[in-house]
């Protein structure tokens, strides 16, 4: 979504106003900085007219099944509204990594109280599924900003981490975005078919361009063959949901939108028509300047993390966090890389040795390497047997193998 509103940029830098007016009047606002219960105040943006810089953000996503006119059309009559995809989309103060964490509907967690609609406060409850909260805050009157404030309440409650900014996203926008930027293609690995009794979606194995209506078909898939749909699993599915918005990713990053004008209010115009979101995110001239900042991001720098869970032992068909998710959240508040994105270390530059260390004639003080390095002599070329690799003559040592770089995709994104 951010990447994509870069073009609003341009809109507005044209003196395209009336067409940012038109844009801004799309966004639903959702205030939620009085509702949100305990965990630590943000500081106001230092400069107005570009209230992100120099900050890492943490982002929280909610995709609703609310069940409004246009996505009852969609999923069908149900009264209520839940949140069954949420995620923390972390992104780092210097704009170079983004880290996506999706949290399981199906946690079983402890819920803080919350704001509700009439005023009063919701009681906090032990051991609840955690798509509970966005429902509890609604105050059974489908208030989403209350929702969301309930949400992120429970997310800072339970994690530490704090929630600059929110979104929440209705079914419509999926449909309306890939739409626009005509499909999403992704690489099944095999055939993923819904079970009859849930919905009608059937996509081939191999390379296939997902229409909008495909797409949040997949991305709501739960029974059926394929891909992990066998299981009925709110995990498996989140596997999927980010291999999609990877795809996806990608798929914007590949065409040059912003020149096509036609194209790139379509699908801005999709986006903000499909979300609530708060005052700042709701604003599309502070929004395209996040975008512009991560406009150099590699999809590589995307990386896609999911909570380490086991089987609740309350209730099988529920989860429950590890401890080793503490260093997920610690590495949140701490704007820290994740495994993967760490910077290169500037001691494995092929930097010139110690004076003494090396004989420039072609011999090698052997007393002067630490064997335990795997540092490359470039007077000799030779290097430390820890290494296995002969940097002048470009063979390798017995027992090694070397392989290029490669980058890691998800199962269904197109390599």
């Amino acid at each position: 979504m951010g990447l994509v509103l870069t073009g609003a940029l341009a809109f507005v830098a044209v003196g395209a106003g009336a067409v940012y007016l038109d844009l801004k009047s799309k966004i639903t606002v959702s205030d939620v900085s009085d509702l949100v219960v305990g965990g630590p105040t943000q500081e106001p943006p230092k400069d107005p007219s570009d209230p992100f810089a120099g900050r890492a953000l943490n982002i929280l996503v909610m995709g609703t099944d609310y069940r409004d006119a246009e996505n009852a059309a969609i999923a069908g009559e149900e009264e209520g509204m839940r949140s069954d995809t949420t995620f923390i989309v972390h992104v780092s103060g210097d704009r170079t990594r983004m880290e996506v964490v999706s949290i399981p509907r199906d946690s079983l967690v402890d819920l803080p109280a919350c704001n509700l609609p009439d005023g009063s406060m919701s009681s906090p409850r032990r051991s609840t599924m955690f798509n509970e909260a966005f429902q509890i805050g609604s105050g059974g009157v489908d208030d989403m900003t209350y929702a969301a404030a309930c949400t992120i309440t429970a997310v800072q409650d339970l994690t530490g981490v704090t929630i600059t900014n929110h979104v929440v996203v209705k079914m419509t926008g999926v449909i309306g975005v890939v739409d626009a930027i005509n499909g999403v293609t992704m690489c099944f690995p095999e055939p993923v078919k819904e079970s009859r009794r849930y919905g009608t979606l059937d996509l081939p194995a191999g390379e296939h361009t997902l229409t909008g209506h495909e797409a949040i078909s997949f991305l709501r898939a739960r029974h059926g063959t394929g891909m992990g749909l066998e299981m009925g699993s709110d995990l498996t599915r989140i596997q999927r949901q980010q291999a999609f918005i990877d795809s996806a990713i990608r798929e914007l990053l590949s065409q040059n939108i912003i020149t096509n004008s036609p194209q790139l209010y379509g699908v801005i115009e999709a986006v903000l028509s499909s979300i609530s979101a708060d005052p700042t995110i709701a604003d599309p001239t502070a929004l395209a300047g996040l975008a512009f900042s991560l406009r150099n991001i590699k999809p590589s720098e995307v990386v896609f993390t999911q909570l380490p869970v086991v089987e609740s032992p309350r209730d099988k068909n529920r989860v429950e966090w590890t401890s080793e998710a503490d260093a997920i959240w610690q590495r949140l508040i701490d704007d820290a890389p994740a495994p993967g994105q760490e910077p290169a270390d500037p001691r494995d530059d092929a930097a010139a040795p110690p004076a003494g260390s090396t004989d420039q004639g072609g011999g090698t003080d052997a007393g002067t390497t630490d064997p335990g390095a795997g540092t490359a002599d470039p007077g000799t070329g030779t290097t430390d047997p820890g290494t296995g690799t002969d940097a002048g003559t470009g063979t390798t040592a017995p027992g090694t193998t070397e392989t290029p770089e490669t980058e890691e995709l998800l199962p269904g994104v197109c390599p």
